[in-house]
């Protein structure tokens, strides 16, 4: 289901995006823009990365933070390279 997940690669670049943050979590409202989705659209994808356990959220009144699951992709980078990490 992960891999799944990562085959479009919207989801690819938002991961790209929330891997690359160092605060705690990437809004929404953020991300649409730095992708140029509506937050709709985003939120879909979100919504697809998460249930696939790569990204976990938080919400802080109307907005929602992302933050990346590092411990899902590790096993999944395991899951492809048994040698890696």
């Amino acid at each position: 289901m992960r891999l799944k997940a990562l085959a479009d690669p919207v989801r690819v670049q938002l991961m790209s995006i929330l891997l690359s943050e160092k605060v705690d979590g990437v809004c929404t409202c953020d991300l649409a823009p730095a992708v140029g989705l509506s937050e709709a659209t985003v939120s879909h994808h979100l919504r697809q990365l998460r249930e696939a356990g790569l990204v976990e959220r938080t919400r802080e009144g109307a907005n929602v933070w992302y933050l990346p699951r590092r411990d899902s992709l590790g096993a999944l980078c395991r899951a492809i390279d048994p040698t890696c990490c």
